[in-house]
């Protein structure tokens, strides 16, 4: 029995479990406590859910040259920082794509004259940045808006058709626009600065780079009762042996080393002082703990390397557990040669019930034509019902994925009532065109129906794929849903009709 029927078994376990995917707490990255306020797990993009979308190129600068080698590389990146007055970070020299990028405002003039001290020759200069620095962007603008928990974001990668120009698209739910700009226009670079006297003056050396606190470990921000907000971090050991020696060099687990630091008040006349630094601006600073500079001084810390960023507040604390857990930003996306859209929750919550409004319109629609051509409930109802089953799955697809969905997914799914159910005639049509009494004839007729059904659906993937590929905004989802809607159609819903098919036709059941 099951294994003649292993068809329309699949499809129920593939609908059980998309209900599970759907509305099981805990499930697809929902919890018991958003459960209440709200009943699926699915994820809405701006269009159902409003909140922000920023469109805008990289800031920066790309010079293609000709000689720049593994030997040279470190030396053009810091000329040509120096004679910019950059950081070193804001320079990259590319010897794979013979290119040097520049991740700040600079004109192009500088820039060359920049490029003229190092002796490398320089055949362009262009807008923008390299592709592996635009990856590099989309990755850690994503990992920063996944560590904040907010549902639904996608950060993209698009290409203008027009004008060829390369642009980063961000899309965060539910947030106003102020909150993303602040998100692209901060490249979110912390560094542990240490701050000390030498020879009478104060000297300023940086002792935890971004990229090291990147490869360590960052604990959940909490509050102390002796330091106040705190960030817990823990080192890789080469990074913490490079720390303690730096720390012990410049005095910092002396007795003189753990006195009270007063950069905040003074910063030309203090004592010894570890900077917290963001983008460029201290945002914390602190004396060195007596039990740390101890274990520093015996070697312990190498073995042990645990400490902790202090915070003025606990909400700065966390936005430094999510600086720090998803690292700096290469550069800064160009707001003034962008595009920002924004949508009111209010006005977007409307957009949901109408949309599945439509969405029951549309399969309440094919399902009386579907009763007006056949005339016979055992063949209407399937009909429906198998074609609704594949709307659930693929909804159960977008839950387990975290899938945003905006008006073009909804558009998708309309679609693959349609298309499904239009496969599906065919396969009632070719199967009843004659009376059929047992189940060779109906598997010899479905067979060939579903030839049909696989070609059509070959057609309508490649005919998808450019859009489903290609950066062309919204059009995206609505080809990425129907392809996924036919690839399930003509795996397991349309051979499960078939067998339902069969056992409401045919004698030998």
């Amino acid at each position: 029995m099951i294994r003649e029927n292993w068809r329309v078994v699949l499809l129920c376990v593939l609908v059980v479990g998309s209900g599970i995917a759907l509305f099981a707490p805990g499930v697809a990255g929902n919890n018991s406590g958003t459960a209440a306020a709200q009943p699926t797990n699915l994820q809405y993009g701006i269009q159902l859910d409003g909140g922000t979308r920023i469109r805008a190129p990289v800031t920066g600068l790309t010079a293609t040259v000709d000689n720049v080698t593994a030997d040279n590389q470190l030396d053009v990146q810091t000329t040509v920082a120096n004679e910019l007055g950059l950081e070193q970070s804001q320079v990259r020299a590319r010897t794979t794509l013979d290119t040097v990028e520049v991740y700040a405002e600079v004109n192009e003039t500088p820039f060359r004259n920049a490029l003229a001290a190092t002796n490398v020759s320089v055949t362009e200069i262009r807008d923008g940045v390299t592709a592996p620095t635009r990856e590099t962007i989309v990755d850690v603008l994503q990992d920063k808006l996944d560590q904040t928990g907010l549902g639904g974001t996608t950060v993209q990668q698009i290409q203008s058709s027009q004008t060829g120009e390369h642009y980063i698209l961000v899309e965060v739910p539910g947030q106003n626009v102020s909150d993303v700009r602040q998100l692209v226009t901060e490249r979110g670079s912390v560094r542990q600065d240490a701050y000390f006297p030498r020879n009478g003056s104060m000297v300023n050396e940086t002792v935890l780079t971004s990229s090291d606190l990147k490869s360590a470990s960052i604990g959940t921000p909490y509050r102390s009762q002796t330091l106040g907000p705190v960030v817990p971090v823990t080192l890789t050991e080469p990074v913490a042996a490079d720390f303690a020696a730096a720390m012990r060099q410049y005095g910092f687990t002396s007795n003189e080393g753990v006195s009270n630091c007063r950069y905040e008040s003074n910063p030309n006349a203090t004592q010894y002082c570890l900077l917290t630094v963001n983008d460029g601006e201290v945002v914390y600073s602190s004396s060195m703990g007596a039990d740390l500079a101890q274990s520093m001084e015996n070697g312990d810390f190498v073995t042990n390397p645990q400490f902790v960023i202090q915070a003025d507040t606990l909400e700065d604390a966390r936005q430094l557990q999510v600086d720090l857990r998803a690292g700096a930003l290469p550069s800064t996306l160009d707001l003034d040669r962008g595009t920002t859209y924004y949508i009111s929750p209010s006005l977007a919550e409307r957009f949901k019930p109408l949309s599945f409004l439509t969405g029951f319109i549309a399969a309440l629609a094919v399902g009386v034509v579907v009763y007006l051509r056949y005339g016979e409930a055992r063949v209407a109802v399937p009909m429906v019902a198998t074609a609704l089953c594949e709307v659930v799955v693929l909804l159960g697809f977008a839950s387990l994925t975290q899938l945003a969905l905006d008006l073009s997914h909804i558009a998708g799914f309309i679609a693959v009532i349609g298309t499904g159910v239009d496969d599906l005639i065919i396969i009632a049509d070719e199967v009843m065109t004659e009376e059929v009494s047992s189940s060779r004839v109906f598997q010899s007729r479905f067979r060939k129906a579903l030839w049909i059904i696989g070609a059509a659906a070959a057609t309508t993937i490649i005919a998808m794929s450019p859009l489903a590929f290609l950066s062309l905004g919204d059009l995206r989802g609505f080809a990425i849903v129907t392809i996924l809607g036919v690839l399930v159609g003509v795996l397991v819903t349309r051979p499960a009709y078939g067998d339902i098919l069969r056992r409401l036709l045919t004698d030998d059941r």
